[in-house]
């Protein structure tokens, strides 16, 4: 099992990928920490106050994130 240094760095990697289609709808994502696999992002800029942002971080960055990185379990949303 990875380490939780090796998981924030692959998580991260992750959430670069997907960066460039949150920039384009003028938003963006952080990552604000991971905790027995469990990732807190906090959306940024048009994607905090978009009605899809759920979809978006279900559907598109918790997905991502489970396929990529081993020991991911889910994905929260932080404000």
């Amino acid at each position: 099992m990875a380490t939780s240094t090796e998981m924030v760095e692959q998580v991260q990697e992750v959430l670069d990928k997907l960066r460039p289609f949150l920039l384009r709808d003028g938003g963006d994502v952080e990552l604000v920490e991971v905790e027995d696999g469990i990732v807190k992002v906090r959306l940024l800029g048009a994607c905090g106050s978009c009605p899809s942002s759920t979809i978006t971080l279900k559907a598109g960055i918790e997905r991502a994130l489970l396929e990529e990185v081993p020991g991911v379990k889910e994905i929260e949303q932080v404000f």
